[in-house]
């Protein structure tokens, strides 16, 4: 971790015009990089020097920059949101770098995650699943007293626990096999926990396991890559969780 006000980088990004383009990598040397600055403002100020040099900015995915939203993924040096411990891209600092460094940045690499532009993928996939039953029914009216179905503290934690998943792609992109399960069973297990998601349990967990099959996302090998690299740090017990809820539903289909 570099100890310096500024330092001076190479950095090699993804240049890709669309998804039916070949992409490559382009070298562009980057000075007095302050070290203050996160990941993205970095990037921010390369792409001012780029425009002033009517040149095509680097396109990247980003909205809240609060580690909220998820949408800023992309790889750096080979690792998912870079090489900082449950946070996301915007939340990488530069003084995490040492002058002189060389950074590489590409796009999540993974079948169902095809390259819009530069470093930005196309993640609708994941909402497709989420589509294909990630939610419960329930009768709308007046909102419910919050005490009104009791539910144990331990239970209401390990749910709001999956719940943290922001659904950036972080798990995909570094499972060997590019799995969604990671993300999957996280929103099968936060629905799955409490009384109100169990009525469509079964055939929750059924769709949507159809769904991301569909979608092209792998077959999990149990390699934990997706624990260490979610920004959330999601547990892979959920996985467990999601394959138990898997049986029970397949037994009851049949």
């Amino acid at each position: 971790m570099s100890s310096q006000e500024s330092i001076n980088l190479t950095l090699k990004v993804w240049r890709q015009e669309g998804p039916k383009t070949r992409g490559r990598f382009e070298t562009i040397p980057v000075e007095d990089v302050d070290c203050n600055m996160s990941f993205l403002e970095m990037l921010d100020a390369i792409n001012e020097k780029l425009i002033l040099e009517d040149q095509e900015p680097i396109e990247f995915d980003n909205d809240c920059r609060e580690g909220i939203c998820g949408t800023c993924g992309a790889m750096v040096n080979g690792i998912p949101h870079g090489h900082g411990k449950g946070m996301t891209i915007c939340q990488l600092h530069m003084r995490a770098f040492n002058d002189g460094d060389t950074i590489v940045v590409e796009p999540f690499r993974a079948r169902a995650f095809k390259v819009i532009k530069d470093l930005i993928v196309d993640r609708d996939a994941l909402d497709k699943i989420i589509q294909a039953g990630g939610y419960i029914s329930v009768n709308t009216g007046g909102t419910p007293d919050a005490n009104a179905i009791p539910i144990a503290q331990e239970t209401v934690e390990e749910a709001m626990d999956a719940a943290a998943c922001i659904g950036c792609g972080a798990c995909v992109a570094s499972c060997p096999n590019a799995s969604a399960m990671l993300f999957v069973s996280a929103k099968v297990s936060q629905l799955a926990l409490l009384p109100q998601g169990r009525p469509e349990a079964t055939r929750r967990v059924l769709a949507m396991l159809r769904e991301m099959d569909s979608c092209g996302f792998g077959n999990c090998t149990n390699h934990r890559m997706c624990e260490n690299a979610c920004p959330k740090e999601v547990s892979i017990t959920h996985i467990a969780r999601f394959n138990r809820e898997f049986l029970k539903a397949a037994f009851v289909a049949k």
